[in-house]
C-alpha cells in the first residue's frame, strides 16, 4: 500500500494505491456522498477495490475534494468527477499500457462515469448503489451513464431504498453498450448486510468488463 498526494482541481487529493507492480487491470474506486459520511475508507468502497486486487488488478482509492487530507470544499457532483478524472489520468501516466476501469459506489458511482467519459483508454465501469431515485435535495443524472457505449457492471442491493435492480434495470434500458446488473439478496443501500456477497459479485463483474461485456446477464 502507498499513500499519496495527487494533484487535483482544487489542490491535493489524498489517495491511496493498492496492488501489485504489474497488474492485469488498473481501477479508480470512487466513495459515496461526502455530505453523508463517504470517504475512501467506507466498507463497500473498500469491498469494491479489494474484489479489484483479487481480480488482479491494481487500486487507487482516493477522498473527494473537501474530505481526509483532500483540499477543497464539497462541489456537489461536477468538482468531483473532475477529482476522479485526475485519478484515472494518474493512472493512465503510471502505466499507460493497463487496461483501465472506473468504479464508484453511490455518488462515487456517477463521478466515475464522468471520470470515464474523459479517458480514451477507459474499458469499463464497475458500480454499486447506483441511486436512481435520490435522497431529497439531491439531484442524478442518469443520461451520461445510457449514452456512455463502454460496459458497465451494477451491483444493486435487493433492499436499496433509492432504487431497486428492477428499477436500475429500467433506468438503463436502451443505454449505448453493454449493462449487466446484479441483485444483492438481503441486503440494503450501504450493503452492511452483505459485504462479502458485495465483494463476490464485484469479482466477477471485473472478469466480465475485461471480457468487453460478452454478454447482457
Amino acid at each position: 500500500m502507498a499513500s499519496l498526494d495527487l494533484d487535483g482541481p482544487a489542490g491535493r487529493l489524498e489517495a491511496l494505491l493498492e496492488g501489485p507492480a504489474t497488474a492485469r487491470f488498473a481501477a479508480v474506486v470512487c466513495h459515496p456522498h461526502p455530505l453523508l459520511g463517504g470517504t475512501m475508507h467506507n466498507h463497500a468502497t473498500y469491498r469494491l477495490a479489494r474484489a479489484a486486487r483479487a481480480a488482479g488488478g491494481r487500486t487507487l482509492r482516493f477522498n473527494f475534494r473537501g474530505v481526509g487530507r483532500s483540499a477543497g470544499r464539497h462541489d456537489g457532483g461536477p468538482g468531483e468527477a473532475l477529482d476522479a478524472a485526475v485519478a484515472l489520468a494518474w493512472l493512465a501516466r503510471l502505466d499507460p499500457a493497463t487496461p483501465r476501469l472506473a468504479c464508484g459506489f453511490s455518488f462515487g458511482a456517477l463521478a466515475a462515469v464522468g471520470a470515464a467519459a474523459t479517458d480514451p483508454g477507459a474499458r469499463g465501469l464497475l458500480l454499486a448503489g447506483l441511486a436512481v431515485r435520490p435522497p431529497p435535495g439531491m439531484v442524478r443524472d442518469l443520461g451520461p451513464l445510457r449514452a456512455t457505449p463502454l460496459p458497465a457492471a451494477v451491483i444493486q442491493a435487493d433492499g436499496d431504498a433509492f432504487g431497486s435492480p428492477e428499477e436500475v434495470r429500467g433506468a438503463l434500458s436502451g443505454s449505448a453498450g453493454p449493462r449487466r446488473v446484479t441483485a444483492v439478496a438481503g441486503a440494503t443501500h450501504l450493503f452492511v448486510e452483505a459485504l462479502d456477497e458485495l465483494e463476490r459479485a464485484a469479482r466477477r463483474a471485473f472478469d466480465w468488463l475485461l471480457a468487453g461485456g460478452a454478454d447482457q446477464a
